[in-house]
């Protein structure tokens, strides 16, 4: 795999690092939805340190394994405090650990994994630590390598579960998968009091991490099942025109591998880029189909509307809006199957810088406020994405309805917005 160069965006150096005003029209909610990735997470934080000096502050974050980590530090803290709050993490869970032996590590120099070896050998502080002997003499009852109970001590410490579960302000949402059963679950504090408990299950990936035990039930990282809330967000009903910025830490293309490390980056990055995929293109061809059904519902004469068949048709209806952005996590240069648990500190400052860089070229391209096509409920841009650019064009890559593709000319000036949601009959409730 050759070493890929970063791409530049056409005229952000010239710009304001300050994002770009939003429109007082743009009435939409908004919403970060943050995918599973270890290491990887602190591009997140960068995305969100760009989303919070913006107005588009998101009203519902949801997350799986580190994203539902950094969901809940930004959940979990009034907005003055969570840039805070999230730096105090990822610097205490990237400082140094034990130190290996100086031959250990001149020798691990040329493959640039020291730090890597080094998590797993110490754990990271404040995140895991690896059992300890007398767990390993009792094998009978080890279940995980390492021992998470120093995390619940940080989330304690940088997270106020009492503002997740009353304030009103952002909606909290972490996935976690049910050991006994095999099934999906979301903790919601729309609907359950979020503990830490909650967020240690959401990140307690097997067999590193042990599963965390809730109410009777245990659970492991919510990745096994899907490492993205993005369904479960734009699903939920009653649903809401929203704006929801997608965060992902695996990227879905890439080149062909020439050695083994190389395989095993591209294995992981297209076993966990793929449920994004899927989600992305099952829930737009699903709420197409809603917006389908309601105009369809108006053109039906009086006689069959009023028919039992057609008010359950009317019913799975909707006009909600959805306008996906996906944020991509893309390395300038290959890193191997070690980058989810390469916890340097500059590792995490480059993903940070990154996050912040590419948010901040989203919100200038804005391509949610261009109008859009009345029989379409839903657009995904791909930002930042893999076509070539051309000059005096910002690096945005637009799918939309049926995968096409478009490249969005930087302006000075927003598109001009569409107006406030349609409202459909008020008998109609599925949405």
């Amino acid at each position: 795999m050759s070493t890929r160069s970063r791409r530049a965006v056409p005229g952000m150096a010239d710009r304001a690092t300050s994002p770009p005003m939003r429109p007082s029209s743009y009435a939409k909610k908004i919403g970060l939805v943050l995918q599973g990735g270890g290491a990887l997470g602190s591009y997140q934080a960068g995305v969100y340190q760009t989303l919070a000096e913006s107005e588009y502050l998101p009203d519902w974050v949801a997350g799986i394994s580190i994203g539902a980590i950094n969901a809940a530090i930004i959940a979990g803290n009034a907005p003055e405090k969570r840039l805070e709050r999230l730096r105090s993490f990822w610097d205490g869970i990237t400082a140094h650990t034990k130190p290996l032996p100086s031959a250990f590590v001149s020798a691990l120099a040329v493959l640039q994994k020291s730090r890597a070896i080094a998590a797993l050998m110490f754990g990271q502080p404040g995140f895991f630590t690896p059992r300890a002997l007398r767990d390993w003499l009792s094998p009978a009852n080890l279940v995980s390598y390492y021992d998470t109970s120093v995390l619940k001590a940080t989330l304690e410490r940088l997270v106020d579960f009492d503002r997740i579960n009353n304030a009103e302000d952002v909606r909290l949402s972490v996935g976690a998968v049910n050991v006994r059963t095999g099934q999906f679950s979301y903790f919601d504090s729309a609907n359950t009091n979020i503990r830490p408990e909650h967020v240690m299950a959401s990140s307690a990936l097997p067999p590193g991490f042990p599963p965390v035990e809730i109410d009777g039930e245990h659970y492991w990282d919510g990745g096994l099942f899907s490492n993205t809330p993005l369904e479960y967000v734009l699903d939920f009903s009653p649903r809401r025109s929203r704006l929801t910025f997608q965060v992902d830490l695996f990227q879905a293309q890439g080149e062909i591998p020439t050695n083994l490390e190389e395989v095993s980056e591209r294995d992981k990055d297209i076993r966990y880029s793929s449920r994004t995929n899927i989600c992305s293109n099952a829930f737009r061809d699903r709420h197409n189909v809603r917006h389908a059904i309601n105009e369809l519902y108006k053109l039906l004469p009086p006689e069959l509307a009023s028919t039992e068949q057609a008010k359950r048709l009317y019913e799975y209806g909707c006009v909600t809006e959805m306008d996906i952005v996906r944020l991509t996590y893309r390395p300038a240069a290959p890193q191997g199957a070690s980058k989810t648990y390469d916890f340097s500190r500059l590792s995490m400052e480059e993903r940070w810088r990154q996050g912040t860089a590419d948010a901040l070229a989203a919100l200038y391209a804005s391509p949610w406020l261009a109008p859009s096509p009345k029989e379409l409920g839903v657009r995904v841009f791909d930002v930042l994405g893999d076509e070539p650019q051309e000059e005096h064009m910002l690096a945005v890559s637009c799918r939309e309805h049926g995968g096409s593709r478009r490249s969005t000319p930087a302006r000075s000036q927003p598109f001009a917005p569409r107006g406030q949601d349609r409202q459909r009959p008020s008998r109609a409730t599925a949405c």
